[in-house]
């Protein structure tokens, strides 16, 4: 691959995904799509470059998108935020939520499903204290090839080992074979769509709590803080950020600021006169948005 052909990958896939790939990544970008020259039988990296210059040919942009894309991910992954989620998001927000018994979670880089799950499952075992709820999960992702095996929900018995307590592992699937199948409850508690988290997203609707863990450390800077700022106006006035370890909003946003008492957790920032900070719409339930379904 010609240093030019590398440039203009480089500039494809900022342009569309987002993803800032640095000069020693150039390894990366020849394995992998090598590998998508082989399955497509393109003629090498410099055809396959030759096909997308044009811009007319979004399939295979896509399929360029996918094989750079990473897509690491595991049940419980990190363990801290699902603790969060469990012991300290949900009391508040069944609190906070009492009147309108509703609950919104957006996963907004999904994945093949397994944080969705995670939070599924979590909330499954709490379901004698969402008896009248309505709790929608929402997962997204870029890649639509994830997205097909996280609406199967089938995984290995590698993928299932890692992070997945034995005891929800015989409670919530099936197993057949060597694979293992979330149940179908579960799947029926998570919505999957396909969404670039460059785009537009105002058709979500609004959310109590959004993780978007392990995506912003491919970001350079400026895309860090155009995705900060498009997820930080779907949420609620009194909603939450979950990030992943390696990632802050330091230097990124001011309008979501870290929580002093929960390390890895994110607030809407709050000014001492009762604004939101980087807003400025007053810091009320009043001004929280109308539920709208994710179906809508």
């Amino acid at each position: 691959m010609t240093e030019a052909d590398f440039d203009f990958l480089r500039a494809l896939l900022h342009l569309r995904s987002g993803l800032s790939l640095s000069q020693d990544k150039r390894y990366l970008a020849e394995s992998r799509l090598g590998m998508l020259c082989r399955r497509r039988s393109i003629d090498g990296l410099s055809t396959l470059v030759q096909a997308l210059r044009p811009g007319t040919d979004l399939l295979l942009e896509n399929a360029v998108i996918e094989a750079m894309t990473t897509n690491e991910t595991l049940f419980f992954r990190d363990r801290t935020p699902f603790d969060l989620f469990r012991d300290v998001i949900l009391p508040e927000k069944l609190t906070a939520n009492a009147a309108s018994r509703t609950l919104r979670i957006w996963c907004a880089a999904v994945s093949t499903g397994q944080e969705a799950y995670s939070l599924a499952m979590i909330l499954d075992e709490m379901a004698t204290r969402l008896v009248g709820w309505k709790v929608e999960i929402l997962g997204t992702d870029i890649s639509s090839e994830v997205l097909e095996k996280a609406r199967a929900g089938i995984y290995s018995q590698f993928e299932v080992q890692r992070g997945l307590p034995i005891q929800m592992l015989l409670r919530h699937f099936r197993q057949d074979g060597d694979k293992w199948q979330v149940s179908e409850r579960i799947r029926a508690m998570v919505e999957l769509k396909p969404h670039n988290l460059l785009l537009p997203n105002s058709h979500f609707g609004q959310f109590d709590i959004i993780f978007c863990r392990n995506v912003l450390i491919y970001f350079d800077v400026p895309t860090k803080a155009k995705v900060m700022a498009a997820l930080a106006q779907r949420l609620t006035a009194d909603g939450v950020f979950v990030l992943g370890a390696a990632e802050t909003v330091i230097g990124i946003t001011t309008t979501i600021v870290p929580d002093k008492s929960h390390r890895g957790l994110y607030r809407e920032s709050r000014s001492s006169n009762g604004q939101s900070a980087g807003l400025g719409l007053p810091f009320d339930r009043a001004r929280t948005p109308t539920l709208r379904s994710v179906r809508g």
